[in-house]
């Protein structure tokens, strides 16, 4: 990346904090590692991330492109719940990442599938996703699908697109939810403040539908069912967190201190249905809740007797 950019009218405004909300596609850790490097200078000196940029400042971006990586195969175990010669339905344990990236080149879902497939594995989404139609994440456990060709890969995507695609989770979110049902239809994009997170907001986004309905309360927590009208990152929990329900054990949109002690993120994709691309056949898979989400119930039922 070369880039050169003239100050015209922001002005006290940190250099890290001010890349970061530019079009540069790049985060604000990133550039803080960039400017430490000397890759990014400011009138042709080194400066540190606090500098404030003053009007006038040229700034020069000057960062080496990526060295090309692909993925490798790993003989990871996987929970396949349904496999034939176009797709695979793959349940995913909690904590695993699903496709490789900065810090995650290894144990990865992708990592496992490309030992188990072989080559059978489609390549729209190239070398770093192959087969990935869809993604939950790493925290969330459940149920996703696999594409083992293009055509299948463009079928069931265009599923996802047009809303026919059926994916229902499970979560536990904190505080007790007023209404029994209800959709959230609120518009998801990238946080300014922190290109880590996702927010709502209607600047740069994409619109967001959620329709909850409650499973059963507890005291100070809800057990809820989510069905997906969209499949937006982060969507289920950037939603319920800005009902003030976040989804219990979630680090970056959830509360610090919970009431009750638990560790992780209680977000579980437990039904997902789609048409086979060759059969034209609608296939519906359901995932038993796990031990983590079950033994949380277990604790909550107990504390709300």
């Amino acid at each position: 990346m070369n880039e050169k950019i003239i100050i015209s009218e922001f002005q006290g405004i940190r250099i890290d904090k001010f890349l970061a909300n530019s079009e540069l596609d790049i985060s604000r850790s990133l550039i803080a590692t960039h400017i430490e490097k000397g890759n990014i200078l400011v009138n042709g000196n080194k400066i540190n991330k606090k500098y404030k940029l003053l009007l006038g400042d040229e700034v020069k971006i000057n960062i080496p492109d990526p060295v090309p990586y692909e993925a490798k195969a790993e003989n990871i175990p996987l929970d396949i719940v349904y496999e034939d010669d176009d797709l695979l339905v793959v349940n995913k344990q909690k904590g695993m990442v699903v496709h490789p990236a900065p810090g995650n080149y290894e144990g990865t879902l992708v990592n496992a599938l490309l030992y188990h497939c072989k080559d059978s594995l489609s390549g729209i989404n190239g070398v770093m996703r192959p087969g990935i139609v869809h993604r939950i994440d790493k925290d969330t456990s459940g149920l996703l699908i696999v594409a083992k060709n293009d055509f299948s890969h463009t079928f069931l995507a265009e599923q996802i697109k047009e809303h026919s695609f059926t994916r229902e989770y499970e979560a536990v979110v904190v505080g007790n939810i007023k209404d029994e049902n209800g959709t959230i239809d609120a518009p998801i994009g990238r946080n300014p403040n922190d290109r880590k997170k996702m927010c709502i907001t209607y600047k740069n986004s994409k619109n967001a539908v959620t329709h909850y309905s409650v499973i059963c309360r507890y005291k100070g927590y809800t057990h809820i069912k989510c069905v997906l009208e969209t499949g937006r990152t982060h969507q289920i929990r950037v939603h319920m967190a800005s009902l003030g329900h976040p989804v219990s054990g979630d680090t970056v949109y959830g509360i610090k201190n919970e009431k009750v002690d638990f560790t992780g993120q209680c977000l579980h994709a437990r039904k997902i249905g789609f048409v086979h691309p060759k059969t034209g056949n609608y296939l519906e898979f359901t995932s038993d809740l796990p031990e983590y989400f079950q033994h949380f119930l277990y604790k909550l039922e107990n504390i709300s007797k």
